[in-house]
């Protein structure tokens, strides 16, 4: 396992670094950032995309399963907490409820490496609308399911698959029994299965779209990721267009997928 994702503090910094730098130039184009905006960050962790919004001046909410990572959200955020510029909401997505759990709509939904952790996916992107105000868009930001770590073998122990690419797409029993010869955890082969179940490709993410009436408005793929800059000192770079344009191919050669999706 590569060290920053044990240091919380260190790894909140990465997402703030890429949410100002990167997701904020990404989606103003689509927003209007004179004003002050309503976000909503699903999936939030320790909500450091956020932070570049709340510094603009911003009004957000984070929803996130894990108390322990709203617990130390909340201490990189006490301040913003203080002044009520954000909120926090222990809660699965689904059991999300107007107004008892939420008063408005938003301006801007955030997803960012969440939507490829998610089971039923056609039913969540269609429950978005209801969380969209009558302008709002919601921006995605995710690695495909083919590309050579989109099966997060970074969590794993052994630093020989931590840094295998691809073999992920093998079939599940050669995966977990691969997994299982390197020592790994059953609780870390248990959520690499699930992340095999529900990976996604950049095609079926934009079948869905389509199919629950979401329009891209924007679209950027990339070679390297740009949160590689802060974990590897990559520089971030595009995809190319000649890739970029080939269907299926493009998956294994693009390491993340950022999109602005608003209704038709």
């Amino acid at each position: 396992m590569f060290e920053f994702h044990g240091d919380k503090a260190r790894y909140f910094n990465y997402q703030y670094l890429t949410s100002k730098e990167h997701i904020i130039p990404f989606v103003e184009s689509e927003l209007a950032f004179d004003k002050q905006l309503n976000v909503l960050e699903i999936g939030c962790a320790e909500a450091g995309v956020l932070k570049a919004f709340t510094e603009l001046g911003h009004r957000c909410t984070g929803i996130e399963l894990s108390e322990s990572r709203v617990q130390l959200a909340k201490e990189f955020f006490a301040e913003e907490l203080a002044a009520k510029q954000i909120k926090f909401i222990i809660k699965d997505i689904y059991d999300i409820r107007f107004p008892e759990d939420l008063q408005e709509k938003f301006d801007l939904v955030i997803l960012k490496d969440v939507i490829e952790h998610i089971h039923d996916q056609e039913r969540f992107i269609k429950r978005l609308e209801g969380f969209l105000s009558p302008n709002g868009k919601v921006f995605f930001g995710f690695p495909p399911w083919q590309m050579p770590f989109g099966g997060h073998q970074q969590l794993c122990r052994s630093n020989f698959l931590g840094k295998l690419p691809y073999f992920h797409l093998l079939p599940k029993i050669l995966y977990k029994g691969m997994l299982k010869l390197f020592g790994e955890k059953e609780a870390t082969i248990a959520i690499l299965l699930e992340i095999k179940e529900t990976g996604i490709s950049l095609e079926r993410f934009e079948r869905i779209l389509e199919k629950e009436s979401f329009a891209v408005k924007k679209k950027r793929l990339f070679l390297t990721n740009p949160i590689y800059r802060y974990k590897f000192g990559l520089k971030t770079r595009r995809q190319f267009n000649l890739i970029a344009r080939l269907p299926y191919l493009r998956n294994f050669f693009t390491s993340c997928g950022y999109y602005v999706v608003g209704k038709k």
